[in-house]
């Protein structure tokens, strides 16, 4: 069993992800060939539940170029076991805000003696099996605990979430956190306040050897990289598909040609 994104982490390089909000294995399978470091099923803010989740990890695993990771509902340990077997590489944990809940988040991700997660190898167990591997013996560093710093109060306890063993990266939520300083939910990095706040995330990161990751845009990735993010979600299965439509539509009523790789069946 090999985390291909931790992988990366492990090398310093830049790792780019997309985000899966429809509940569907075939979209999912479609997005992991093309060549993201790691593909996300949204349980939280998405519409997949739990059945479908899995199968969408099972297609995300047969376009084999993306790393299957999950953001959960919240920080339970119940889901978070569930979709580690289901074989999660990682779990994106929401609203992390202080060290009991990154204790709490490393506890449902880890087995002991690291955390509490309970054994079950019926699903990514009997896969790994499959494959002359044992799941058990390096689950804790190849499975990523990722919990998300959204709040002040989480950016105010961001050295003491960051020592916490078994955090592996952080995940910034822009829009909570943006809301939680007073700001919009349409958060912008031009804001002095702001930009400030996000620049403190990524040096504490880069302080404790962490990954900083964020939520983000193919047009915010440059600003967002300077900054020290090298975890980066830039796309969406909802987020392409409307723009994507956008496009064919506008170049149909424009006389252009739009996207001429599109095809139509």
């Amino acid at each position: 069993m090999s985390n291909e994104l931790m992988n990366k982490w492990s090398e310093n390089s830049e790792t780019l992800g997309t985000w899966l909000s429809i509940p569907n294995s075939h979209s999912a399978e479609a997005l992991s060939r093309i060549g993201f470091d790691y593909v996300c099923v949204d349980m939280q803010h998405g519409i997949a539940d739990y059945q479908i989740a899995t199968t969408m990890i099972q297609a995300i695993e047969l376009g084999g170029q993306g790393t299957p990771i999950c953001r959960v509902p919240w920080n339970e340990p119940g889901i978070i076991g569930r979709m580690l077997d289901a074989g999660a590489r990682g779990i994106i944990v929401p609203m992390v805000n202080s060290v009991a809940e990154a204790k709490s988040a490393v506890n449902a991700v880890k087995y002991p003696p690291l955390g509490a997660r309970s054994y079950g190898p019926i699903l990514i167990g009997a896969r790994a099996a499959d494959r002359g591997e044992n799941y058990f013996e390096v689950a804790n560093s190849q499975t990523a605990c990722i919990p998300m710093i959204e709040t002040r109060q989480a950016v105010e306890s961001i050295d003491n979430i960051l020592e916490v063993e078994g955090v592996d990266a952080i995940y910034v939520g822009p829009a909570d956190l943006s809301i939680s300083y007073g700001f919009s939910n349409a958060y912008s990095d031009d804001n002095a306040e702001y930009k400030e706040v996000l620049e403190h995330i990524a040096e504490r990161c880069a302080a404790h050897g962490k990954v900083a990751g964020i939520h983000s845009t193919s047009g915010l990735a440059a600003n967002r990289r300077s900054k020290g993010f090298s975890m980066q979600t830039i796309s969406g299965d909802m987020v392409a598909l409307g723009k994507g439509s956008r496009n064919d539509l506008k170049a149909a009523r424009s006389g252009g040609d739009g996207d001429g790789d599109s095809k139509i069946y």
